[in-house]
């Protein structure tokens, strides 16, 4: 292992930056961590498995969730990492984001391919229907976040412009239109407003951090400006919370008339921006620490299988409790999440998903390879898991 970790840390180029990749890993295993720690099951008469949240009947476990929601930090990187590949890009625009785009499909039609065909051999073993669907609407809750990320990589250009005129300003803007909405959707005149205003935020919502990212990443985002992010994120966010009555978790709260992040409320970017700004305040630092090679080797590999633990983690996880609903009653998998103890046993049981999740990469991250091109074969693979990804969506989305 010694030795792995050596080999590892020599052939890393010396002008990787070490600190960017070490945020892109934590924000990423922030998302495992957060799905299995708030996401519990409860069972019902028949055996199947239905979904259920700690935070209904813990409040106060609300600041977890602003520890763990690091999409943010993810989209900062995001910006940063692209507009450098941007201007190192052998050829085209276009070529350019067909690239990145095709990085960001294959594993989800990996994952969602597979997935279809699982589900007619489950369900002929016995698993209940309804545990089928809660583990389809598992699977496909976080790839939500691939198709926004897809969009805002489009905007590349657009983003690059924008940071050269007006620096880190350029996501003012952004972060405006959000609270527009929201003083639509939660102001005086909420009533009159349509529910699909909301749909207004996602674009602007997550592509404020991803702005950012850009500008840091075109050297217009400095010190001053990140602390004015980190001050001015941390003082907004507290207001919201103390004055407004935004609702205090992250994510969606079961039975909540109001959610933060589905679609991104103001709340979202204030942490968002204090995030930032402590990321690029504390760059040098996490380059430094991350010299170290034993640090640096896990930084890599979750790196390099970054799509397949976003595509695959609540398989993971579903792996443990989907047999263990045969079972019965298992404390921490098929028990309702409202008592410590049940805190507890979902702690003791997140090794083993880590676990499973190794295990189930071993044999998906070959869904992250190119595909072979001029192969008619690999042609008619590619058409078949695209008939097979609809039909999961289909079934995921209940609209069969």
């Amino acid at each position: 292992m010694r030795q792995l970790v050596h080999r590892i840390d020599a052939s890393t180029p010396a002008h990787r930056d070490r600190a960017v990749d070490g945020l892109r890993a934590l924000a990423l295993m922030a998302v495992p961590a957060g799905h299995w720690l708030l996401g519990g099951f409860t069972r019902d008469g028949d055996g199947a498995l239905h979904n259920a949240s700690p935070l209904s009947e813990f409040a106060e476990f609300a600041p977890v969730s602003w520890v763990l929601q690091m999409l943010g930090v993810f989209f900062l990187v995001g910006g940063y990492a692209s507009v450098l590949s941007y201007h190192r890009r052998p050829s085209t625009g276009g070529a350019w984001l067909r690239g990145r785009l095709v990085r960001l499909g294959r594993p989800v039609l990996g994952v969602t391919a597979v997935w279809a065909l699982m589900i007619p051999v489950l369900y002929a073993a016995g698993v209940p229907e309804d545990t089928l669907r809660t583990g389809a609407k598992l699977v496909i809750q976080p790839l939500w976040f691939v198709g926004v990320y897809a969009v805002v990589t489009a905007l590349t250009p657009c983003c690059v412009r924008l940071a050269r005129r007006f620096g880190g300003w350029a996501a003012a803007p952004l972060i405006g239109s959000v609270a527009v909405v929201d003083f639509l959707r939660y102001g005086p005149y909420a009533d009159a407003v349509p529910s699909w205003v909301g749909v207004l935020n996602i674009l602007p919502g997550w592509l404020f951090a991803y702005q950012l990212g850009v500008c840091w990443g075109q050297g217009r985002l400095s010190r001053r400006g990140a602390g004015l992010l980190l001050v001015g994120g941390t003082a907004l966010f507290a207001v919201l919370l103390l004055v407004f009555l935004y609702p205090a978790s992250m994510v969606g709260v079961p039975g909540e008339a109001r959610t933060n992040s589905h679609p991104p409320s103001l709340l979202v970017l204030a942490l968002a921006s204090a995030q930032s700004g402590a990321a690029v305040l504390m760059h040098g630092r996490i380059g430094r620490a991350l010299s170290r090679p034993a640090l640096w080797a896990p930084v890599v590999v979750i790196n390099l299988s970054a799509m397949t633990i976003l595509c695959w983690h609540q398989t993971a996880m579903l792996a443990a409790a989907v047999p263990a609903s045969f079972a019965g009653v298992v404390p921490g998998l098929t028990t309702s999440p409202d008592s410590a103890g049940w805190i507890v046993a979902r702690l003791a049981w997140m090794p083993l998903f880590a676990a499973l999740l190794v295990l189930i990469s071993r044999y998906a991250r070959r869904f992250e390879e190119p595909w072979e091109t001029g192969d008619r074969a690999g042609h008619v693979r590619r058409a078949a898991a695209g008939l097979l990804a609809a039909g999961f969506a289909v079934f995921a989305l209940r609209l069969a």
